[in-house]
């Protein structure tokens, strides 16, 4: 009789359930593993046997043989242990069929019995709660996946405890959720002293999660700016923190269990390969724009990042999903991210700056800034200039708002945005809003409408550009409180797109 135990398998984020049959029968003493498994799911076999040796259980002297169910799915991930235990405790009778049979499991087994903590477990429970069936899983995975509240999560510490849950000797009591990990001590905006204009493009960028493109010499402020976004933020919404929390398990970096509600702001270096960025590696791991989903990919250095790198991003920019596409897995990760993206105007950094002349000058700031090619430069929604600040305005006291009182706004134009796309699931932002929606949401006024048309004929602005115009204007129109996008909304979001531009 063939005993039964379930499982998944990752791809991408999702988690497929899979069916791990054990059969003994009669033959020359074996254990065969099928089903394609991989290097670590292949050792799972001598993992198994020794850790049921070190509970005084000997297998028989028969033909075991364990299928990893659909055979067509690749199999990766020393998660597979524990299932494959579960399966042939069963199939043994030292715990009932049934129950192995209602369970999903996962963890990794040491030669002792120990369960060993896996990737994951957040994902598994929402593949068990579809399933109808409990997850078992490591004490230590235990708070992740009990995030998950409609599954019942049982974390065992070893194999005999999973025998003695099943047999009724010790039931083990179901895990909790970890602790809401709190936003750790923010960076205020009122410690950067000038740079006023760099501070409302960051605000706008924030309210609606548009592009933002800052250019100025080294030292101007870019990245203490950059540092600082994630103090006007909102905090996730718990929908956002279990889309994120799911990227963030199977990359290894919840610890303890504990979910954050803080934004994600990820600032990968510029010597950084396009595995790590965009995604991929032997199992195909999410990269940094889908770790900073819902959150901020901050990449200083823009121009010195490799150009397929930088060319890649578009896509995701656009779609908000990445195809990380191998020779045996075409995996999709969700990458709904805010760039933000700083630069020196040239390579020696003090094009712009009247008192450090450049030598080289224009040619040196075109050669530089070149290295990012119009139409990923066109997927900018704001460009905005941070001129350098002179060490006397250093002494000056702290002016402008405090990040508590941008978030305030912020928090303010998100619920509005909240609220009219409540009807449109694909669409939470400004920026998300594209043809018809767009249309009825960002139409400006005559005087409006006059003004996008002359710049648009005047600077060339492609269709794109036209359409990121508009969304900057409806949030900005948010931001101040208007139902409607007037003149002056239109004019500021057309200075901070035509910023660094060239004139036809």
């Amino acid at each position: 009789m063939v005993a039964r135990a379930y499982t998944v398998a990752f791809e991408g984020v999702e988690a497929k359930p899979v069916e791990v049959q054990c059969a003994i029968t009669p033959g020359l003493p074996a254990f065969s593993l099928v089903g394609l498994p991989d290097k670590a799911v292949s050792e799972a076999r001598d993992r198994v046997r020794t850790a049921l040796s070190s509970m005084a259980i000997a297998l028989p002297s028969k033909r075991i043989t364990i299928n990893l169910s659909p055979a067509d799915m690749p199999k990766e991930g020393s998660h597979f242990d524990l299932p494959i235990a579960l399966a042939l405790l069963a199939a043994l009778d030292i715990i009932p069929k049934d129950a192995a049979e209602g369970t999903m499991a996962l963890g990794e087994l040491s030669l002792d019995g120990s369960l060993i903590a896996v990737l994951g477990a957040l994902p598994a429970a929402m593949a068990a709660a579809e399933e109808g069936r409990m997850l078992l899983c490591p004490k230590a995975s235990g708070p992740e996946a009990a995030w998950v509240g409609s599954v019942q999560v049982i974390g065992a510490a070893n194999l005999a405890d999973v025998v003695r849950h099943y047999t009724g000797q010790a039931p083990i009591v179901p895990s909790e959720p970890g602790e809401v990990t709190g936003p750790p001590a923010g960076r205020d905006l009122r410690d950067v002293k000038g740079q006023e204009r760099a501070k409302r493009a960051l605000e706008i960028a924030a309210a609606g999660r548009h592009h933002l493109m800052m250019v100025g010499s080294p030292g101007s402020g870019k990245s203490m700016l950059a540092a600082r976004l994630p103090g006007i933020l909102p905090p996730l919404t718990p929908t956002e923190a279990l889309e994120t929390s799911m990227i963030h398990s199977l990359a290894g970096l919840l610890s303890e269990g504990g979910i954050s509600r803080t934004r994600p702001f990820r600032e990968p270096h510029h010597t950084a390969s396009m595995a790590a960025i965009v995604g991929g590696g032997r199992r195909a791991s999410p990269g940094e724009i889908s770790l900073a989903h819902n959150g901020v990919l901050f990449m200083d250095e823009f121009p010195e990042f490799p150009r397929g790198v930088l060319e890649t991003l578009r896509q995701p920019i656009e779609t908000g999903e990445v195809m990380v596409a191998r020779a045996n897995a075409h995996v999709k990760y969700p990458c709904r991210f805010m760039l933000v993206a700083a630069a020196n105007p040239c390579k020696c950094g003090h094009l712009s700056d009247p008192a450090r002349a450049c030598s080289r000058a224009p040619i040196c700031g075109e050669d530089y800034m070149g290295r990012i090619s119009g139409p990923l430069m066109d997927r900018f929604d704001l460009r905005v200039e941070v001129p350098p600040v002179a060490f006397r305005d250093l002494d000056l006291p702290a002016a402008g708002d405090a990040s508590g009182a941008v978030a305030a706004r912020v928090d303010a134009a998100r619920e509005v945005q909240t609220a009219r796309f409540a009807d449109h699931p694909e669409m939470r932002l400004n920026a998300d809003a594209e043809g018809q929606t767009l249309e009825d949401i960002a139409s400006p006024d005559a005087e409006g409408r006059a003004l996008i048309n002359r710049v648009a004929e005047r600077f060339g602005l492609s269709a794109r550009g036209y359409h990121r115009v508009l969304r900057v204007a409806r949030t900005i129109a948010d931001l101040d409180g208007s139902q409607s996008v007037l003149h002056p909304h239109v004019a500021e979001a057309v200075s901070f797109r035509l910023a660094g531009m060239k004139e036809l």
